[in-house]
Formats: C-alpha cells, sequence, structure tokens
C-alpha cells in the first residue's frame, strides 16, 4: 500500500491500486485538487510523469478537466459496483482515451544511467493516461472482481482488494479500519458501563 503525501485530512493516497482509482479518490471527503499545485503532487504521486518532469505548464485551467475526468470515472465506478449500465460519463471517459498519451522515452541521467522522461505531456495527454486507465479497470472482469467501496462509516473511497483472501474491508486499516477499531472499542466500553 502506497502511503500518502501531504498533511492531515488533506493527504493525497496513492493505494487503490489503480490511478483512475487514485484520481476518484481525491473528491472526498474534501476536496484534494483545490490548486494547481496539488494536482502536480497528484500527477507525480501517481505515477503519470516520472520524478523531474518538469510541471510548471500545470495550471489552474487543469483542474476542471482532472475534475470532470473524475465525476465521470466516479460514475462509472458507482454504477459498475451497484450492477448498473453505463451512463453518459462512459462516451466522455471514451473519448478523452482516444487522446495520444505522453511519449515515454529513455535519456542519460546526471550519474551516467538511463532516466524516464516523457514528451507530451500536457493536460490533453495526462487525462488520455487516467482515462485509458479507467476503461482498462471497467473492461477486465478479474479487476472488477475486486474492486471494492470501503466500508468505514461516510468513507466514499474505491479500491481494488488485493488481500490475501479478498476480504479487506477499508481504504485503509491507517485511517477507516483504525475508526472503526477504536468505535467498535467505545460500543463495547459504553456497553460494559463504568468499572468497578
Amino acid at each position: 500500500m502506497a502511503a500518502g503525501t501531504g498533511s492531515g485530512s488533506h493527504e493525497l493516497w496513492f493505494d487503490s491500486g489503480r490511478v483512475c482509482l487514485d484520481l476518484v479518490n481525491t473528491a472526498a471527503p474534501e476536496e484534494r485538487l483545490a490548486e494547481a499545485p496539488r494536482l502536480r503532487q497528484w500527477l507525480l504521486g501517481a505515477g503519470l510523469v516520472p520524478r523531474g518532469t518538469p510541471l510548471d505548464r500545470v495550471a489552474y485551467d487543469w483542474l476542471p478537466p482532472f475534475r470532470a475526468l473524475r465525476a465521470d470515472l466516479a460514475e462509472l465506478v458507482a454504477a459498475a459496483l451497484r450492477g448498473l449500465p453505463a451512463g453518459e460519463a462512459l462516451e466522455r471517459v471514451n473519448t478523452l482515451a482516444l487522446g495520444t498519451p505522453p511519449g515515454l522515452y529513455a535519456v542519460r541521467g546526471d550519474g551516467g544511467g538511463l532516466v524516464r522522461q516523457l514528451r507530451g505531456a500536457d493536460c490533453a495527454a495526462l487525462l488520455a493516461a487516467v482515462a485509458r486507465d479507467g476503461l482498462v479497470l471497467l473492461t477486465d472482469p478479474e479487476a472488477m472482481a475486486l474492486l471494492r467501496a470501503c466500508d468505514g462509516d461516510g468513507c466514499t473511497r474505491v479500491y481494488l482488494d488485493t488481500s490475501r483472501g479478498h476480504r479487506r474491508r477499508w481504504c485503509s486499516s491507517e485511517l477507516c479500519g483504525n475508526r472503526e477499531r477504536v468505535a467498535r472499542h467505545r460500543r463495547r466500553a459504553l456497553a460494559a458501563g463504568p468499572s468497578a
């Protein structure tokens, strides 16, 4: 499970098992892509761009298209979890996925070894990469069988359950799992009444 980046309740987490789900999970419980620096941080953390990729072109005008893709992917994932047919969101995601994702190439780094770089890492190309990841997930029956919604109280995060036995209940054992364990302990303590 990948660790979060950021601080407090505004952390970005990259532990859902798919880039498209990591994007979906940036919406709740509060907006995590409120400004361009956070989108830059998300693009790096999600692995869409190699470390060192210049992201100074990522600006405020990139936020609305990423949020729109996020909403469409969330709609498609929610429909899939409920066994419902895909709505108009599918057409929008299909259209974005037709774009050309960034090209990957290797160059010599400072130490002489090869390092990855991207060519054409503009907004449309990165949206295409995330949209394609969403379509790959949605059309893969084995992956879809692992798709889960967090059981945490009030949590709307989604993830692929790759745990042994496929019994994972929470988006994060450290977050929602810990909250559930604390709540269960409190309920037991209240039911037991004051100690003598």
